[in-house]
């Protein structure tokens, strides 16, 4: 694990304290510890239980940080059930910690049936944040990120991912998807073949010892990645939306696709099938569409 100070709390970020019957949604690191927030130390040190994803893996950031706490496990297996106590629990002017094994709770992670259950119950959350992997993707992407999709984990069975792929296909925004390493390749695959060749970027390891950024067409992400015995470690994936890509922004008209055409015409080195074809690989647009659009401008000039 990351080396990280475990120094007191500067007097000036001195405890708030927790209420009683409220639910703290915390957020923690990614991956180096210190990412931590003060104030997240300060309502994990405060509340009287923390719910955890897994419980051994958040004793071990608590010990970090010489916080001893009663924990209670809240995953995906048990959350359904587990949640109505927990419930009751604030009920009886419990407070408690939501923590997920990183990052930010209920976001791809347990947490969205307790949250809707207190809302449901008409008890108060407190949102404590931080981290999100997200969002650090998108720092560091390089893409346009004023509008975007989270599309978090992609659906395990092949029908329903090829599905829901197909209706994200049309987004004019980036896509954020979380994906496992050992399911990365086939799903650049997949994507390659729906969405076409797009622009992305791969974070992989974010925050770690390892971390690595990987940019380019969905193809040369795939090919830095193919001679590798394994991939390791969590993996973050954005894509340029549709035609939303070098030289064309997502918000603005078919005027500057037109501009980018008439230049490539006036040069004169490709044929309209291969310019359909790059520029559908590039834009993430319909070749067929680029084609006939490409010969009517052809025709007019």
């Amino acid at each position: 694990m990351d080396s990280v100070s475990t120094s007191p709390m500067p007097l000036a970020l001195k405890s708030e304290g927790v209420k009683s019957g409220h639910l703290y949604i915390v957020s923690t690191p990614i991956g180096n510890l210190g990412d931590i927030t003060f104030r997240a130390l300060d309502v994990l040190a405060s509340v009287d239980r923390v719910a955890a994803e897994d419980t051994r893996n958040t004793a071990r950031l608590l010990a970090r940080f010489n916080i001893q706490k009663p924990m209670v496990s809240l995953h995906e297996h048990n959350e359904a059930y587990r949640s109505q106590a927990l419930v009751e629990a604030l009920r009886q002017g419990e407070s408690l910690a939501l923590v997920s094994d990183a990052g930010t709770p209920s976001l791809s992670d347990p947490g969205f049936v307790l949250v809707r259950e207190v809302i449901a119950a008409g008890l108060p959350l407190v949102p404590v944040p931080g981290v999100s992997a997200a969002v650090t993707l998108m720092s560091v992407s390089g893409l346009p990120t004023d509008s975007f999709t989270f599309c978090g984990f992609p659906p395990k069975k092949a029908g329903r991912r090829r599905r829901w792929l197909q209706a994200l296909s049309e987004s004019r925004y980036p896509l954020i998807f979380y994906v496992s390493p050992h399911s990365l390749m086939g799903f650049l695959g997949e994507l390659m073949d729906i969405f076409g060749d797009r622009h992305g970027v791969l974070g992989r390891e974010m925050t770690k010892m390892y971390e690595e950024y990987l940019r380019g067409t969905l193809s040369e992400i795939a090919g830095a990645l193919k001679s590798r015995e394994k991939i390791r470690g969590e993996c973050s994936l954005m894509v340029a939306g549709r035609g939303d890509s070098e030289g064309l922004d997502g918000g603005e008209d078919m005027e500057d696709l037109d501009a980018l055409i008439a230049k490539a015409l006036g040069e004169g080195v490709e044929k309209p099938s291969a310019l359909a074809k790059r520029l559908a690989a590039r834009l993430g647009m319909d070749r067929k569409d680029l084609y006939a659009r490409i010969l009517g401008m052809k025709t007019d000039s």
